[in-house]
């Protein structure tokens, strides 16, 4: 469950972690009134559950209340990555020294939690990650040792010295709402060095839905599920939307996570993991491709099927009634049942299928880069 950052950020501020003075507003009006109460400029932030909200336009900065009250009429009721935007966080602006990136996430491999520090905050961490690996830390953390100072050092080394008290405080302060919550993922990005100290300038918080019951849930459940994943869930699909631009469809999850693997390793960026499930008929295919269409995201399609009982004759024939309203360019890959059968039906609406999943990513990824 995915939490909006309004809610993440009250999490935050009742477990004492530091946030900027704001309120969340549904209106221009009242977007004017809170900027007015704050005084000086603020920052205003669309409240819809999808990554990089600011390169899509969804966060904004206002001088003036009334330039608040303009930017808020432009925000509202707009689509941002295709979802609707209700709701916005009016924050005062805040006068930045440095930032800094503090989460703590669950390492699959290991089956425990890791802290993550970087001293370069304020971007992907996994761009930071891939170019810059010295400059990221990560501290495993033994669920039944729990949170020493010795892993707070480790993970603080790379810390300017000044910061490394404040961040020791609220690095305990993250790990407990990590517990109480039962969290897949807390996120601060970014961490802002201000001149009142250390702001969660941001509030990313994802709960297992596993989680035990328990009063701190309350009110939470569902409370910023994407519409698209909703409707796909309801269609039995899989759906989850990334921050990329190739609109990815296959059967199994396995499959599908292979196809981003594949995409990344290629140099682009999924929009989507979407898993039609096993013996999806043509509907379901169609379903599936509008879905990806609607998300407004995807520059190109990547279709990876493995036919086993998901017949790929159903899966050509769901694509083809789909095209109609994709209006970017499919890459598709079929092996299995029916194979031939499938290909036919490619071929007779113009389309030609790649031989292998790498050979699909690269096409994908060039097509979304402008390629040929």
């Amino acid at each position: 469950m995915r939490l909006l950052e309004w809610q993440g950020r009250e999490i935050f501020e009742r477990a004492g972690i530091p946030v900027p003075p704001g309120a969340l507003v549904k209106s221009p009006q009242e977007a004017r009134r809170v900027a007015e109460r704050l005084g000086g400029p603020v920052v205003l932030k669309a409240q819809v559950p999808v990554g990089g909200r600011g390169k899509a336009g969804g966060i904004k900065l206002a001088a003036t209340p009334i330039q608040a009250e303009e930017l808020a009429g432009t925000l509202l009721g707009a689509r941002l990555k295709g979802v609707p935007v209700e709701a916005l966080l009016a924050v005062r602006a805040a006068e930045i020294r440095s930032e800094h990136y503090l989460g703590i996430t669950i390492d699959r491999d290991s089956r425990q939690p890791v802290f993550i520090y970087s001293p370069s905050g304020g971007v992907d961490i996994e761009e930071v990650a891939r170019t810059r690996p010295e400059a990221v830390a990560k501290v495993p953390i033994p669920p039944l040792e729990g949170l020493y100072p010795f892993r707070l050092r480790r993970l603080f080394a790379l810390a300017p010295a000044h910061l490394r008290k404040e961040l020791f405080r609220l690095a305990g302060k993250l790990y407990g709402v990590f517990l109480e919550y039962e969290c897949n993922l807390v996120e601060i990005n970014p961490l802002a060095e201000t001149e009142e100290g250390l702001l969660a300038l941001d509030a990313k918080v994802i709960i297992d839905d596993d989680h035990r019951p328990g009063e701190q849930f309350s009110g939470l459940a569902e409370a910023a599920e994407d519409p698209l994943e909703a409707e796909a869930k309801e269609a039995g699909l899989s759906f989850v939307r990334l921050d990329g631009d190739v609109g990815i469809i296959g059967n199994g999850a396995g499959l599908v996570m292979a196809t981003l693997d594949l995409v990344v390793q290629a140099g682009g960026q999924p929009a989507n993991f979407l898993d039609i499930g096993g013996g999806a008929r043509a509907e379901r295919v169609q379903k599936a491709v509008e879905l990806v269409a609607r998300s407004g995201q995807a520059k190109v399609l990547l279709v990876n099927v493995f036919g086993g009982i998901t017949r790929c004759d159903e899966v050509a024939r769901g694509i083809v009634e789909a095209t109609g309203v994709l209006g970017i360019p499919v890459v598709v890959r079929l092996t299995g049942t029916n194979e031939r059968e499938g290909k036919e039906i490619l071929a007779r609406a113009g389309l030609v299928p790649v031989d292998t999943m790498e050979e699909g990513a690269a096409q994908a990824v060039a097509l979304a880069k402008g390629g040929g």
